[in-house]
């Protein structure tokens, strides 16, 4: 297998969750760090960070670090001169460093739409999404004409691809969410709509006529 498609199947699986790209993108700016202060830095959980530095390990994006102590100058996240290695230090493998060297918005956009351009389900959810702006799941359900069971793991699927995001403010106002006639809309539920990246890909995938224009 060539390296650039061993490129190209790594950074395909990263790309079905965003928090790889988090660790990966913090590791680099850190250059050495821990589990903990990861999760401090990135706000994702420490159970679920734990599990990610070992998909990234497995896929040979990082690696551990080896040694006793470890200087400041290796771990930039550190305040005191030398740090006894009480915890599982991690830094970037040389691929880990390249494969972030190489992301832009064309390869992220053309990645993910290697990923879900086989995906009618992902498909119609993402026109939808580009049509309504923001939207609850059973609206969603209702427009593809499939169950709640199946739609609900497909946007969560897209939310952590991050192409969907969910809309956190306590008032949708109108001009947000196009399918229901009310001038503003409390979201005692969830409501998902095109992240940035989701917005760029959709107008990729209409350029592309894999979504219709």
């Amino acid at each position: 297998m060539s390296e650039k498609h061993q490129l190209s199947d790594k950074l395909k699986a990263i790309l079905k969750d965003e928090r790889y790209l988090k660790i990966l993108k913090h590791l680099k700016i850190a250059n050495v760090d821990y589990g903990k202060s990861i999760m401090l830095n990135t706000k994702i959980p420490i159970t679920d960070v734990i599990q990610l530095l070992e998909d990234l390990e497995k896929l040979g994006l990082i690696e551990r670090v080896h040694g006793a102590t470890l200087k400041n100058t290796e771990a930039k996240f550190k305040l005191s001169s030398e740090v006894h290695k009480h915890h599982t230090y991690y830094k970037l493998t040389r691929e880990g460093d390249h494969l972030l060297r190489s992301l832009n918005d064309k390869v992220l956009i053309d990645g993910y739409i290697e990923i879900i351009k086989n995906d009618s389900l992902a498909l119609d959810l993402l026109k939808f999404a580009d049509e309504l702006n923001a939207d609850h799941v059973l609206t969603y359900a209702k427009l593809v004409h499939k169950k709640l069971e199946e739609v609900i793991p497909k946007i969560e699927e897209l939310a952590r691809m991050g192409l969907l995001e969910e809309k956190s403010p306590k008032i949708i106002k109108f001009r947000e969410r196009k399918a229901k006639p009310k001038k503003e809309t409390r979201t005692h539920h969830k409501y998902y709509g095109l992240s940035r990246i989701g917005e760029l890909v959709v107008r990729e995938l209409k350029r592309n006529g894999i979504l219709p224009k």
